[in-house]
């Protein structure tokens, strides 16, 4: 059985103080965990394991002691019911893991399983909505207990007001906190209890949203634009390809083969749930496609990503989202001027 008591170590600093400690012994092996306190011994209750009266923040400290006491003894004896055996060193290394993990320490994990998953896009997405609550709570170590109803409340308010987010984007940098606060739970690095979400906490709200697409005499506007330059004839035929197709996203339109065309039919698996899909070959889709297949080099139908490694992630998104503003470019200049 292991014990767990507070200590003054022996060995002062510069200024001949001394550090407060908490032991941890088990099988007559002991280790310990500093609490980053250091006082006079003549301030050192040794019997009681506190500081005493005498010292000007006695109060402030032990406080900090009976917490650290407290928050090792729970962890200590959670390691204790485990049926694997744990060493002093591991149940020290198990205690000062949870003390020392932050909010932005799981961040940086979930980036790094994001990349390695290669969801670069994702990652980024993340980072970036992580890198602007890191500047507002001012602080690079944040801990759980530290994200609070009135945290979020305010940092919602900071995005609205100072940042002038609409509210749907305000809501996905509020489910990404919520979400890294989940997997941090999870994985054992924070405690439920602290948990500022849901009922009778912070509760994240979706409003509905109306999303209003193009009528028949817009489109039919985009099928008969004319003196159109190359570029922009392209950027409406991939938007077209995309319409005739059930609304593909442009990253899976770009990145389409003529292999994926069979008797008919475009079966592809898309790009963001890799669900497969089978659709058939719309009439008003055959002629753009036999335009592009006059000009093939190769199994791609559009030209975007013939030069592109579909095996390096990265380069891949990047080079679908530089394709992806460009036609957005091109589309917004015919929208104004038809």
């Amino acid at each position: 059985m292991a014990s767990i008591q507070t200590v003054l170590r022996n060995k002062p600093n510069s200024r001949l103080l001394y550090p407060i400690a908490i032991r941890i012994t088990k099988d007559r092996k002991t280790s310990y965990i500093f609490t980053g306190q250091y006082i006079d011994k003549m301030d050192w209750n040794e019997q009681k394991g506190l500081v005493r009266k005498s010292h000007p923040d006695a109060m402030s400290i032990n406080q900090l002691i009976f917490s650290k006491l407290s928050d090792a003894n729970k962890r200590l004896l959670k390691a204790e019911s485990e049926r694997e055996y744990q060493s002093v060193s591991t149940i020290k290394t198990n205690i000062v893991k949870k003390e020392r993990f932050d909010f932005f320490s799981a961040v940086k994990i979930q980036l790094r399983r994001l990349e390695e998953r290669g969801q670069y896009h994702q990652r980024d997405v993340v980072k970036s909505r992580m890198d602007k609550f890191k500047t507002f709570s001012k602080s690079e170590k944040l801990h759980f207990n530290e994200i609070t109803v009135d945290l979020l409340k305010r940092f919602e308010a900071y995005l609205k007001n100072k940042r002038g987010l609409k509210h749907r984007t305000v809501v996905n940098y509020m489910i990404a906190i919520r979400t890294i606060y989940n997997i941090a739970i999870g994985e054992n690095w924070a405690e439920r209890n602290y948990y500022p979400f849901g009922r009778g906490g912070y509760t994240i709200k979706l409003l509905e949203s109306q999303k209003i697409g193009l009528t028949m005499e817009e489109v039919k506007l985009l099928e008969n634009a004319e003196t159109l330059t190359p570029s922009q004839k392209h950027a409406v035929n991939i938007w077209l390809i995309s319409f005739y197709f059930a609304g593909i996203r442009i990253g899976d339109v770009i990145q389409l083969k003529w292999s994926d065309f069979i008797d008919g039919r475009l079966r592809y698996r898309m790009g963001k749930n890799q669900k497969l899909v089978s659709l058939k070959i719309p009439e008003k889709a055959k002629p753009i496609l036999e335009h592009y297949k006059a000009l093939a080099q190769d199994d791609f139908v559009f030209e975007e990503l013939r030069m592109v490694d579909p095996y390096d992630a990265k380069i891949l998104r990047t080079r679908i989202k530089t394709v992806t503003r460009t036609c957005n470019r091109h589309l917004k200049w015919i929208g104004r001027t038809k």
